[in-house]
């Protein structure tokens, strides 16, 4: 992997949002973009900060008043999931076809026993390479 450099596998296209722009705002770009964060940025385009959907997390869980919206209204139903015996690379695919960053692993009796993140391939494959100088 050493001649994949960034610029091959980064993304151009940007969702930006400034410091006064409402989360409620910055949550619809997220969404409407399909991406799980918004850059801050100033009128020059300088990063300023990055707002995360575990940002998010945050902001709900510290709201008041509380919503009392049960997980129900927004869980997504069709949950993607794999097995343990399934080879990273496939458990990868699957991630990317369906535009997901976790993939519950299931059992043969469809018992979940683990989940599979992106950030778990991530750490695999930053263990596996050596990074550059």
């Amino acid at each position: 992997m050493d001649d994949i450099f960034v610029a091959r596998l980064m993304s151009s296209t940007l969702y930006t949002a400034n410091r006064d722009t409402l989360v409620e705002d910055a949550a619809q770009t997220m969404l409407d973009g399909d991406v799980g964060a918004v850059l801050v940025v100033d009128d020059d385009d300088h990063i300023e900060g990055i707002l995360t959907s575990t940002d998010f997390v945050g902001i709900v869980a510290a709201s008041h008043p509380k919503a009392q919206t049960s997980v129900e209204r927004y869980m997504t139903e069709d949950v993607v999931t794999t097995t343990a015996q399934v080879p990273i690379r496939d458990a990868a695919d699957l991630m990317i076809e369906h535009g997901v960053h976790h993939l519950p692993v299931v059992d043969e009796d469809d018992r979940v026993i683990g989940m599979l993140s992106t950030r778990d391939i991530a750490s695999y494959l930053s263990s596996e390479e050596t990074p550059s100088p």
